[in-house]
């Protein structure tokens, strides 16, 4: 659909084009600077838009000339009631009533499509979040990132853009293979062995029901026998019973991924290989020894020669190690040649990940614009840790988990669509606190209750009208409308233009932002029939402006669902 603010923007290009024919205006000016927008306060009226501000250099004028050229023609047109030009060069627009309650309708009649984009215009983006360790089951550490990631993919498709959703399976390295080890145990246990698990091993009670299968698999075989015969076998079959664990908790909170990449399958295709061949023939990859830590050195420092990928060659702060002195792989080294993997098949990569990895952010970056000639950007966004609390005070471990609060116990607790909200309610870079009590609250200060009671209240009128013994079925007459009703058509006119922004941005977050201002919006105009009877959404003794409310009504609740559907979550129909 096209978005009012882009309606009016190919209005003033046309604008444009017309000065051009005749000569008051340069053809060929750069217009993509060129922004329709709300004014950032309203009472300068429903639209601003820079256009004078930013071509008047280029076509050797003043932005005052230019705009004085450009608002007797928006002044002409009959959805625009007034244009102004505002200090150095600003153009202000107010549209008539009659624009808005057409976009009332078009909201109404557009219903679910309401807000969708094409602005991605079918751009491949690969989108990698979640990808914990396959040691373990899903826990709030991995919850914010998962939703970030997928709140953010369903975004971009709705913005317009081809999305894959990948996870990538870290199962090659010491943390599997230790992983297995701990599997072995618990396979001995379950055939009647008393068990101790060392320091340093996988703990938690999640392996037990993995060693009974392996058990119930292998038999007896692989109790005595050398690690060397069972290690890549338990290996391999615990990963694949571990994701299918990880699969179910993430089912918990909707989120299902396109593809799953395995980074030993990356490692034995040869992908690693390959791109630091591509690397090499660009003299990007080197033998040689990083520079000695800053402060003191360790008593057992040495230079060791190492495989180096120039880094600094592209902004980071020092290049970095591919492969170890003894040719082992770096975690670096495979995960360059998995981005390498995913840059085939995309236009753009964003990864999710934990704040902790911060400082990894630059290498990365670093390679991919090695690896693709700066054609497929990568864009890291970094989410913090949530803290658990109850009633302010911090919650006690899980003993099932083995040193955490599992996924699962939380959104059993709680419902998905608490956790899926709530964890979009700050910036992913921001610290978070979930507290179990505040999220289930009913008041204004939980933002999960202030959105779903905003569609909650407005999907009570069909019912309270038909009790009433209204009749909603012949059409609403906009008109009835004021402008105190209308200014609340004018925020939800908004909804396309923040789905575009958010998607641009990568940061899903802003569409649970505006969703709370939107209902605060909408609570407020409820609430003025609190002290004055005749601004209540429902009269009995007035059915027409009834009906025009409650088509106010519906378009406002429309908007919410349309932005919660983009979040993952679903609309409350009632509250309990």
């Amino acid at each position: 659909m096209t978005t009012l603010y882009k309606r009016f923007a190919d209005r003033i290009g046309a604008i444009l084009k017309d000065l051009e024919a005749t000569g008051a205006l340069p053809a060929g000016i750069d217009r993509r600077n060129v922004a329709v927008e709300p004014p950032r306060d309203p009472s300068h009226g429903d639209l601003a838009t820079n256009v004078a501000m930013v071509l008047a250099k280029p076509a050797g004028t003043n932005p005052r000339a230019l705009a004085d050229l450009i608002v007797p023609k928006l002044a002409e047109l009959p959805e625009i009631e007034a244009a102004s030009v505002a200090g150095p060069g600003f153009i202000n627009v107010r549209l008539t009533e009659g624009t808005w309650r057409d976009e009332l309708a078009t909201i109404l009649s557009t219903g679910t499509e309401y807000g969708r984009s094409t602005v991605g215009q079918g751009v491949r983006v690969n989108v990698e979040y979640v990808s914990a360790n396959p040691t373990g089951p899903m826990h709030m550490g991995h919850c914010r990132g998962a939703v970030v990631g997928d709140a953010l993919a369903a975004l971009l498709e709705y913005a317009g853009y081809a999305v894959t959703r990948e996870y990538y399976v870290n199962d090659a390295g010491s943390q599997v293979q230790t992983l297995a080890r701990s599997a072995h145990l618990r396979y001995r246990e379950a055939l009647g062995e008393t068990i101790e698990i060392p320091e340093g091993f996988y703990p938690g009670d999640y392996l037990v029901a993995i060693g009974r299968a392996l058990a119930a698999e292998f038999g007896s075989k692989y109790v005595g026998a050398p690690e060397g015969e069972w290690l890549d076998i338990f290996r391999e079959f615990t990963v694949e019973k571990m994701m299918d664990m990880i699969r179910a908790d993430l089912a918990l909170l909707g989120i299902h991924h396109d593809l799953f990449a395995s980074e030993a399958a990356v490692q034995k295709a040869g992908k690693v290989d390959a791109a630091l061949d591509r690397l090499r023939a660009e003299g990007l990859v080197y033998q040689g020894t990083l520079e000695p830590p800053k402060g003191e050195l360790p008593d057992d420092w040495e230079p060791t020669e190492m495989t180096l990928f120039k880094a600094t060659a592209f902004g980071d702060d020092s290049d970095r190690p591919v492969r170890k002195s003894d040719g082992g792989l770096t975690y670096f080294g495979t995960d360059l040649a998995y981005h390498a993997q995913k840059a085939d098949s995309a236009d753009l990569l964003i990864d999710i990940w934990g704040a902790d990895h911060a400082g990894t952010v630059k290498r990365i970056k670093a390679a991919v614009q090695a690896l693709t000639g700066g054609k497929v950007p990568l864009d890291v966004k970094l989410v913090q840790m949530v803290r658990l609390l109850r009633g302010g005070e911090p919650v006690k471990m899980s003993k099932r988990a083995g040193n955490f609060v599992t996924l699962a116990d939380v959104v059993r607790e709680v419902g998905k669509d608490v956790v899926r909200f709530t964890m979009l309610t700050r910036k992913s870079d921001a610290q978070m606190d979930f507290d179990f009590a505040k999220v289930v609250e009913a008041s204004k200060d939980n933002p999960v209750f202030y959105v779903q009671y905003a569609h909650a209240r407005g999907r009570s009128l069909h019912r309270r009208a038909g009790e009433a013994g209204i009749d909603v079925t012949p059409a609403a007459n906009l008109s009835l409308l004021d402008a105190e009703e209308l200014a609340l058509v004018k925020f939800a006119a908004q909804f396309p233009r923040i789905v575009e922004a958010a998607a641009g941005s990568h940061e899903p977050h802003r569409i649970a932002f505006y969703l709370y201002d939107l209902a605060a919006m909408f609570h407020a105009l409820w609430n003025r029939g609190n002290d004055d009877p005749a601004r209540r959404f429902l009269l009995a003794d007035d059915p027409e402006t009834t009906r025009a409310r409650l088509a106010l009504s519906d378009a406002i609740g429309q908007v919410i669902r349309n932005g919660l559907g983009v979040m993952g979550v679903a609309a409350a129909e009632e509250m309990q």
